[in-house]
């Protein structure tokens, strides 16, 4: 259970055993059926959560009613909204689980007694934000400056296993495009046009 998380923090960390136990010790392993809702727009977000297994998506709702896919997560990613998690105040989005999960879910007290306790976890952290950070930043400029079929394509590549579990209407609103255009997108592709 606690093999895929332990190969996570090894990229970041070099725990002791001591430390490794501590850190299980302290994790809340959650199965959660697909469809389930774990944070709504308006509630404050009180986990940061490791994906064993499944797929989860963050979205929000626009002032048309919308809903429009932030990111998706997948095996060996974290879920949670940061700022809500780290400020305590209320969230603007959704976190809703696409497929059956199994979750490693660190609440903010266990963070907190974990940063506390194991100096090392701050690194690992301090990186996963910056990480994150990172990528959205680039999402941000290649949807303003990227043609739809490049950003596709970039999808597809990036994120094949996503691209093949996903609906195409939740990655039609991750792109920014309607379903219908995203299937005259993916026609195209297949036929190898631009």
């Amino acid at each position: 259970m606690y093999q895929k998380i332990g190969g996570y923090l090894s990229r970041f960390a070099n725990l002791s055993a001591e430390e490794l136990k501590l850190f299980e010790n302290n994790l809340e392993f959650r199965k959660v059926p697909k469809k389930t809702i774990l944070l709504r727009a308006g509630e404050i977000c009180n986990f940061e959560a490791y994906i064993n297994k499944g797929i989860i998506r963050e979205y929000f709702i626009n002032g048309d009613g919308e809903d429009i896919t932030l990111q998706f997560a997948s095996e060996d990613w974290w879920v949670s909204d940061i700022v809500s998690f780290e400020d305590q105040t209320p969230s603007d989005r959704y976190i809703e689980v696409l497929e059956d999960c199994e979750l490693m879910v660190l609440s903010r007290e266990a963070k907190d007694k974990l940063l506390r306790e194991i100096p090392q976890l701050e690194r690992m952290f301090r990186l996963m934000i910056q990480r994150h950070l990172s990528k959205v930043q680039k999402r941000l400029f290649k949807s303003i400056s990227t043609p739809a079929m490049d950003q596709y394509i970039e999808f597809i590549n990036r994120y094949p296993v996503i691209n093949q579990r996903v609906p195409q209407h939740y990655i039609a609103s991750y792109l920014g495009i309607t379903p219908e255009f995203l299937s005259r997108l993916r026609a195209k592709h297949l036929k190898g046009e631009k």
